[in-house]
């Protein structure tokens, strides 16, 4: 159930032209120049230290799904390129940037990922899809008062499958170890944290952090490392590009069909972790998924 109002006062008023649905034609994802959009300016989450005071966050769920940006036409993956959902889902999503996930439920995400990738959607499958949003791109003012302008855009389109992300606080670093315990257990990924008082900023900075009992990067696939032993004649490891250019072998987390045909050189993968050693190299570090392109 979506918990409405606990924020308090500061609900800002909308123009009511940011309130209309677009049309299904103003995201039609066939406009060459949709297509060459560059990546939306997004804020991007750091990673928690548990030494911090989340008193001044807000904190919600991280989803597992697919990062989706609504430009107020078009709705795009991260990257820019747009999305092809159906004419129904767009038509009700407002005159303004929103920022979101695409996202069924806890585990879902190769379901999610592979219904939005699709370049022509799938009606049947898209009824299953949720739009969660969590913040109004290049809005005025405090995170709080942006989390209250996505409640009512939400209640004005009432649409089911469009949904305000759950903001909560906590008290302490008990308090939110308790709440992460909690969401994990259920199948949940981790928490993000959100300064309540901070303006939208684009990119990485002290206002968004991300907090998972296991981290995650991404980094380009430059070799493959034969295997020894049982894997003799198939892939050992994969050689990893680190974004500040540091490489490492990653040779664990790999199914045996996924050793005999390893992702292709160039792609980027994506890789839990425990923690980073002081060269900044991850440790514990295994394969999750190759990252589809956007």
């Amino acid at each position: 159930m979506q918990r409405r109002g606990f924020l308090g006062g500061g609900v800002v008023a909308f123009w009511a032209a940011t309130l209309l649905p677009r049309s299904a034609c103003s995201a039609d994802v066939t406009d060459p120049a949709a297509h060459q959009a560059a990546a939306p300016a997004l804020m991007l989450p750091k990673i928690w230290s548990m030494s911090l005071d989340p008193s001044p966050y807000l904190v919600s769920e991280k989803l597992d799904g697919v990062r989706a940006y609504w430009d107020g036409k078009t709705l795009r993956f991260r990257s820019g390129r747009p999305l092809a959902a159906p004419p129904w889902f767009v038509a009700a999503l407002p005159r303004m940037p929103l920022d979101g996930e695409l996202w069924i439920a806890r585990g879902q995400f190769d379901r999610v990922s592979g219904i939005v990738r699709r370049t022509a959607p799938v009606d049947a499958d898209w009824r299953a899809v949720l739009y969660k949003v969590f913040d109004v791109p290049g809005a005025p003012g405090e995170f709080a008062v942006r989390v209250q302008r996505v409640i009512q855009v939400v209640q004005a389109a009432n649409q089911p499958w469009l949904q305000a992300v759950e903001q909560l606080r906590v008290t302490d670093a008990a308090a939110l170890q308790a709440l992460l315990n909690r969401v994990v257990a259920q199948g949940g990924e981790g928490l993000v944290l959100h300064r309540s008082d901070a303006l939208w900023v684009p990119g990485r900075s002290d206002a968004v952090f991300k907090l998972k009992p296991l981290l995650d990067a991404e980094a380009r696939v430059v070799a493959h490392l034969p295997g020894k032993g049982r894997h003799e004649g198939r892939l050992g490891a994969l050689l990893l590009e680190m974004p500040d250019g540091q490489r490492f072998a990653l040779g664990t987390g790999f199914t045996d069909v996924q050793r005999a045909a390893p992702p292709a050189l160039g792609s980027l993968v994506t890789y839990r972790y425990r923690d980073l050693t002081p060269k900044g190299l991850p440790r514990f570090a295994s394969f999750v998924r190759v990252r589809e392109s956007e």
